[in-house]
C-alpha cells in the first residue's frame, strides 16, 4: 500500500500531511464538514504505508486522511480510534501539541 506523505515547515513547527494514495485530489463533504485532499497540501512523496508510519511516529503535528493510513496509524498506537472522526465515510485525524 502506498501514502502520500509532505512535511510542511512552519517556523520550528513541522506538520505531517498524509493520504491514502487514492484520495489525493477528491473532496468530500457531510452537512457542513468538508475535507479536500489537495495535492498542494498532501502530493509531497509517494511512499509505502510502513514508511510513513515511521514518519508519522515521531510527528508532533500531523493530518491523515484514508483508511488504511488511519488504520494502520491505530494499530502502531499512533492515535487511538476515538481521535477518528470520518466525513462522508472517509476517516480523518489531526495531531496538535499544545
Amino acid at each position: 500500500m502506498k501514502v502520500y506523505l509532505k512535511i510542511h515547515h512552519n517556523n520550528e513547527i513541522e506538520t505531517v500531511a498524509c493520504c491514502d494514495e487514492s484520495l489525493l485530489t477528491k473532496v468530500f463533504k457531510e452537512g457542513n464538514l468538508r475535507i479536500e485532499i489537495t495535492e498542494q497540501f498532501f502530493s509531497g512523496s509517494l511512499l509505502n504505508i510502513n514508511d510513513a508510519i515511521e514518519i508519522l511516529m515521531n510527528a508532533s503535528y500531523f493530518n491523515i486522511v484514508g483508511k488504511n493510513i488511519i488504520e494502520k496509524a491505530i494499530s502502531h498506537n499512533i492515535l487511538p480510534k476515538e481521535g477518528v472522526r470520518t466525513v462522508n465515510g472517509v476517516p480523518m485525524a489531526m495531531k496538535m501539541m499544545f
